[in-house]
């Protein structure tokens, strides 16, 4: 075999292997509880899809333009302005197959070899996968409860350098569901202008806010490109649909690679994600963010009495970042450990990269109350008997 350096140095996303555990036990017979997996047991609500049913069947599978069905681009924008009272042109929207996607153009069409791109640590483990892909250099920025997770414009103003072309931040973020508030975002859209570089902001968790409005960036700027999706808020990770808002300068070299990189986005999953804007889907949207809210409410109280250290409350998405060294100081061991004893998965802190990430591990509130309390009070009995 020839592989080559860069592929060899991509690191497995470790909850895919912990998730690949928890099946197997299942296939054994055991009850696994998931905590692990960033996905909710919410199914995709019925009106995206009955509009995806009706695309096959009104034989809508060709190729859409590289950029995205015309009529979805309009769509999201629609949505900016109702949703958030910002103005965003149809023609700065570009349709991708998935957030991964809209991740995979922009650092494409960024970076040359040497180029930094800074991010916080911890953060999504793909994203310094892919400024390393395209042989760029990620430049993690150690970020505490301090900073509620989050990286500032005087942490970025600090670990500048000549190789720096991009700042890359999520908020809220995964694996801590913390916010970057908007005051904090001003000063960080200019300090990177300031730089000449570029601010990429991920904002898939935008909507999943629990004790504050849902915001968005481009109310600051429009100076800035924002990745988004409809996998989390909207219920469609398999439907494989994200989108990415650039400036508009930006959009024939994103149409160029994305022509190159995937032709197009799925067709009937662009209709499908037509009816996620509908009053009847936003309606079901809105009583899962509320039960979303339920379920973080409970397990940050729970996972605290197991004695977990929850130093921030996490505002949103549906992560709990939890310290675990009054536990162990090898949040992988624990992991497997807990999986293996008690047949609940959580996915270990280094899975996030490389600041405390050994103490540290990360509960996915993506189950019901009631199997989330069963997690709770198997892990309970365990650590009561063996700790």
């Amino acid at each position: 075999m020839r592989i080559s350096r860069r592929a060899l140095e991509i690191e497995p996303f470790r909850v895919m292997g912990v998730l690949a555990r928890a099946r197997a036990m299942e296939q054994e017979g055991h009850d696994v509880i998931h905590m692990e997996i960033g996905e909710p047991d919410f199914a995709t609500p019925q009106p995206i899809i009955r509009a995806g049913i009706s695309a096959l069947e009104n034989g809508f599978t060709h190729y859409t333009p590289a950029l995205g069905l015309p009529q979805l681009r309009e769509a999201i924008s629609q949505y900016y302005q109702s949703q958030f009272g910002v103005s965003v042109s149809s023609d700065r929207i570009v349709v991708t197959p998935g957030s991964s996607g809209a991740l995979q153009l922009s650092m494409a069409a960024l970076l040359n070899p040497g180029d930094e791109v800074l991010m916080a640590d911890p953060g999504y483990p793909c994203n310094r996968h892919f400024v390393r892909l395209f042989d760029g250099q990620p430049a993690l920025i150690a970020v505490n409860e301090s900073t509620q997770y989050q990286l500032t414009a005087e942490l970025l103003d600090k670990h500048w350098t000549a190789k720096t072309k991009a700042v890359l931040l999520a908020s809220p973020s995964n694996p801590t569901g913390t916010c970057c508030s908007l005051a904090e975002l001003k000063l960080i859209v200019e300090l990177v202008k300031s730089r000449g570089g570029v601010l990429i902001v991920d904002e898939i968790y935008q909507s999943l806010v629990y004790d504050r409005e849902p915001e968005t960036v481009l109310s600051l700027s429009d100076e800035v490109i924002v990745i988004n999706s409809f996998s989390k808020y909207f219920g469609m990770t398999g439907w494989r649909v994200g989108w990415m808002i650039a400036p508009v300068e930006y959009v024939p070299i994103m149409d160029k690679l994305a022509q190159n990189f995937f032709l197009a986005t799925s067709t009937p999953a662009q209709y499908a994600a037509l009816a996620a804007f509908s009053e009847e889907t936003l309606s079901e949207l809105e009583d899962r963010h509320q039960q979303l809210k339920q379920r973080r409410d409970y397990l940050v109280e729970a996972v605290k009495k197991l004695g977990f250290g929850v130093p921030v409350k996490p505002e949103g998405a549906f992560y709990i970042y939890a310290q675990c060294a009054a536990l162990s100081d090898d949040s992988q061991a624990l992991t497997d450990e807990l999986l293996a004893q008690t047949a609940v998965a959580l996915t270990p802190g280094n899975d996030f990269g490389l600041n405390k990430s050994n103490h540290y591990v990360r509960f996915a509130y993506t189950a019901d109350l009631s199997h989330l309390r069963e997690g709770v009070e198997r892990l309970s009995t365990y650590l009561k008997r063996s700790r």
